[in-house]
């Protein structure tokens, strides 16, 4: 099975800075692209940031030249640099990932949720 865990959330002063991690494990073939999402209470679920195994990056517009997207093939994680943080940028952000992976015998690429981690702005 594969697992995403998401880490680095935490309380931060607004114009303060994170760095959010996302560690894929498992029998996992190739990774295509890796995204995070946010959601936010009462809003539906938004997607931040996205990178391809190319390296091409993709940015809501609220977050250009604040956030940076990344990853770590040798380490099957990606991550979030967030910089001159806000505090609408209070949600809980999870990563997602279109992995190929062993299912059995066979491969199957498919998307995967970690479990969110937390992330508060405020003073």
């Amino acid at each position: 099975q594969v697992q995403l865990v998401e880490s680095g959330g935490g309380l931060v002063q607004p114009g303060g800075s994170l760095r959010l991690s996302c560690a894929a494990s498992g029998r996992i073939i190739g990774i295509n692209a890796m995204d995070w999402y946010r959601q936010a209470p009462g809003k539906e679920r938004e997607l931040v940031a996205h990178i391809t195994n190319g390296g091409t990056t993709n940015y809501v517009d609220s977050v250009k030249g604040r956030f940076t997207i990344s990853r770590d093939t040798g380490k099957n994680t990606v991550y979030l640099q967030m910089n001159s943080l806000k505090p609408e940028d209070t949600a809980v952000y999870y990563c997602n990932g279109k992995i190929m992976a062993w299912q059995g015998s066979r491969t199957q690429t498919s998307d995967y949720w970690g479990q969110g981690t937390q992330v508060t702005v405020s003073s």
